[in-house]
C-alpha cells in the first residue's frame, strides 16, 4: 500500500492513480518542470495540492489541476539519508550534546518527511562534519518534544541529567532545544544549577536543517567553539547574531528573549550586548566580569509551579485575579505598565493576596529599563500593599525564578530575599 501521510480526497486519488507516494523522487510538469521529493502534508490540509521538496531544500505546493505530468524517478529506499563514518580525533576536548527534540543537528527522513534529532555521535558528526575538527562529540536524547510542549517537570529532568556530569571530563554541555520556550528552560537551569563547573549552552534553530537557509549547523558549530575556547562557565543561549552567517551570539541564560517569530537573529540580550560573540576566527567577550556563581556547586532542582504571570492591561477584570488567588497559587508575578504599575481597580485583590501569604512581584511590560515604584503615587501604593519590585528582571525569568524559589524555600521573608538576590545575572547592573 502506498504511503500517503496527510493526503486525502482528490490529492490522495491523484497520488494513487499515478503510482507515487510520500518519499518518492518525482519530476512534475506544471507549466515548468519541477524535480523533488513528495512530502507529507498537515492533517487538515486541502485535497487539491501536492507538496514536493526541491533540491534547494524548500517545499512548494502544486495544484493537481495544473499538473500535466508526473513521473517517479526512484523509490523511497534509494533516497533515505545515509551517514558517513567520521573517526574521532585524539586530544580534542569532549563535549556532550543532550537533545530535547529541537531541530538542531537533526536528520531528514525522506520516507516520512519528518525531521528527527540525531540519535548518535556518528549521526551528529556526519550531519555537521565540522564538529569533528573542534571537539569529540557525544550525543544523548533526553526528550523528543516541541518546545511549546516542554513543561516545568521537563526542566527538572534536563537539570537532573546535566547534574550527573558534574565530575565528568566534558568541557561543556550543549542542550539542543526548540526556540519558542528556550529562555524559560535556560532560566531554570541558571537557578537550579548555579555554580555548575562547566558551561551549559542551549542551542536551537529558527529554520529546520532540511532548508537551505537553516541556521542549525552554524549555531551548533558556534556553541561548540564557545565551549572549547571561551574558558567560562554558566548557562547561555547561543543563536545567530543576525541574518548573516558570520557570527553567533552567546546570551546569558537569564537576560535573553526571543524577540522575533522567524528571523535567524531572533534572540537578543535585553538591555545590553550579548555576553560573547563567536566569529570564524575569534571570540569577542563583552562582559567585564564573570556573572556566574563562584560558590561550590550545590544543585537546587526543585520547583513549585503554583505561580501565575499576570499581564495587566486597561480593562483587566479583577475577578480574573480573584480566581487566580483562589486557585491555591503561592506567587504572582505582575507584568505591569511603565515603572511597575497596575490600576487601582486591582488593589483590593492585591491586598487579599498579600493577606493570604502569596508572594507578589512586579516586573514591567517595557522591554528595557527598571521597575521603580517610588516615583509615582500608584507605585508607592502598591509597595504599601506588599508588592515587591523586581528591578529589571524579565517577566518570564521572574516567573521561572519564583517557581524555583518557592520549590526550595518556605519562609516568606527568605522567599522575598532570594527573589531580590542576584543568582545568575537575572538582575543586571
Amino acid at each position: 500500500m502506498l504511503e500517503s501521510k496527510g493526503y486525502q480526497g482528490g490529492s490522495l486519488e491523484f497520488l494513487k492513480s499515478n503510482h507515487v507516494a510520500v518519499g518518492d523522487s518525482v519530476k512534475i510538469l506544471a507549466g515548468i518542470t519541477y524535480s523533488g521529493i513528495i512530502m507529507p502534508r498537515y492533517e487538515h490540509s486541502d485535497d487539491q495540492h501536492v507538496v514536493i521538496k526541491l533540491k534547494s531544500g524548500y517545499n512548494i505546493g502544486l495544484e493537481i489541476a495544473k499538473i500535466e505530468k508526473i513521473e517517479k524517478n526512484q523509490t523511497t529506499e534509494n533516497i533515505t539519508q545515509t551517514f558517513r563514518q567520521i573517526t574521532k580525533k585524539d586530544g580534542l576536548p569532549k563535549v556532550l550534546l543532550l537533545s530535547t527534540g529541537g531541530t538542531i543537528a537533526s536528520k531528514i527522513d525522506y520516507r516520512t518527511g519528518a525531521v528527527t534529532p540525531a540519535l548518535t555521535a556518528q549521526e551528529l558528526n556526519s550531519s555537521v562534519p565540522e564538529l569533528s575538527e573542534i571537539a569529540s562529540m557525544d550525543a544523548k536524547v533526553i526528550l523528543s518534544k516541541y518546545s511549546e510542549n516542554i513543561m516545568p517537570e521537563d526542566w527538572v529532568e534536563i537539570a537532573d541529567k546535566i547534574a550527573e556530569f558534574e565530575k565528568s571530563d566534558y568541557s561543556g554541555i550543549i542542550v539542543a532545544h526548540g526556540t519558542d520556550t528556550m529562555h524559560y528552560t535556560s532560566s531554570f537551569l541558571s537557578f537550579a544549577l548555579a555554580g555548575f563547573p562547566i558551561p551549559i549552552v542551549l542551542v536551537g534553530s529558527q529554520r529546520s536543517s532540511d532548508r537551505a537557509s537553516s541556521d542549525a549547523a552554524l549555531n551548533l558549530i558556534g556553541a561548540t567553539k564557545f565551549i572549547t575556547k571561551a574558558q567560562t562557565k554558566g548557562v547561555y543561549v547561543v543563536m545567530h547574531q543576525d541574518e548573516n552567517d558570520n557570527t553567533v551570539a552567546c546570551h546569558i541564560g537569564t537576560r535573553v528573549r526571543k524577540n522575533h517569530t522567524s528571523k535567524r537573529g531572533a534572540f537578543q540580550t535585553i538591555g545590553d550586548n550579548p555576553a560573547f560573540i563567536v566569529g570564524e576566527e575569534q571570540i569577542q567577550k563583552n562582559i567585564n566580569k564573570e556573572f556566574f556563581s563562584t560558590k561550590d556547586f550545590q544543585p537546587r532542582i526543585k520547583l513549585d509551579t503554583k505561580v501565575a504571570l499576570v499581564k495587566y492591561h486597561p480593562g483587566y477584570d479583577p475577578k480574573i485575579l480573584e480566581q487566580v488567588i483562589d486557585s491555591g497559587i503561592k506567587g504572582i508575578i505582575f507584568e505591569g505598565t511603565g515603572l511597575g504599575h497596575i490600576g487601582k481597580v486591582m488593589y483590593g485583590s492585591v491586598k487579599k493576596a498579600k493577606e493570604m501569604g502569596i508572594f507578589l512581584g512586579m516586573t514591567s511590560q517595557c522591554v528595557e529599563g527598571r521597575v521603580r515604584m517610588t516615583v509615582y503615587e500608584s507605585g508607592r501604593d502598591l509597595l504599601s500593599l506588599g508588592v515587591t519590585p523586581l528591578e529589571n528582571m524579565i517577566p518570564e525569568v521572574a516567573l521561572v525564578k519564583a517557581m524555583w524559589v518557592l520549590g526550595n524555600y518556605e519562609d516568606s521573608e527568605e522567599i522575598k530575599k532570594i527573589m531580590l538576590q542576584k543568582i545568575a545575572s537575572e538582575i543586571s547592573n
